[in-house]
């Protein structure tokens, strides 16, 4: 699974800790080998907050679903006091440049991710992330249809719908003013 991520060997050996302590521990029994090693594997790339998400790890585990895998992770995650970074920024400059992105456009963005953390947003940070993309590209020349951003962050249309209806009220906090006036972020609109 790690090969086919081109996964480095640090990662890997942190996978293979995280193995060990769980073997310790007996998590492992009842649970499908493939989603464990997903699971293993999710844990380990975000500790060392590079992002994979548990769709595309999903895809190497010949069958198991994405919810499989997560209730796994938040057994191990609470049984060994695993503590694992949001890998965010590495979301922003991946899902930034597979929508072909200005340059200036991306800073606004990984600004704006910055100032929203310190907000009480209760969605999840690929949903709040592809709705702030949402946001500052249309508040840009760089403008971007919702069902690309959709596309590239795995995120459901609707679902951005909903974050970026919680984060418009406060939108004047979070988006960079240098990157647009307070005039025009009052002028966005929900999608």
């Amino acid at each position: 699974m790690a090969d086919s991520f081109g996964l480095v060997a640090t990662i890997k050996n942190r996978a293979d800790e995280i193995y060990v302590k769980a073997e310790e521990h007996k998590l492992c029994r009842g649970k499908k080998v493939n989603a464990i090693l997903a699971d293993f594997l999710f844990i380990a790339c975000r500790e060392s907050t590079l992002s994979r998400t548990l769709k595309e790890l999903s895809t190497v585990t010949d069958g198991v679903k994405v919810k499989e895998i997560n209730k796994a992770i938040e057994v191990i995650r609470k049984q060994l006091e695993v503590l694992m970074g949001v890998a965010t920024m590495e979301l922003v400059r991946r899902f930034c440049s597979n929508i072909w992105m200005k340059n200036r456009v991306v800073v606004a963005v990984q600004e704006a991710v910055t100032n929203v953390e310190v907000l009480d947003i209760r969605r999840s940070p690929k949903s709040v992330l592809a709705a702030i993309i949402y946001m500052i590209t249309q508040l840009s020349e760089d403008k971007k249809c919702l069902k690309d951003i959709s596309m590239i962050a795995e995120v459901a249309e609707l679902t951005i719908k909903k974050s970026y209806k919680d984060l418009y009220p406060c939108a004047t906090k979070f988006i960079p003013n240098w990157c647009v006036n307070e005039e025009d972020i009052k002028k966005l609109s929900p999608p």
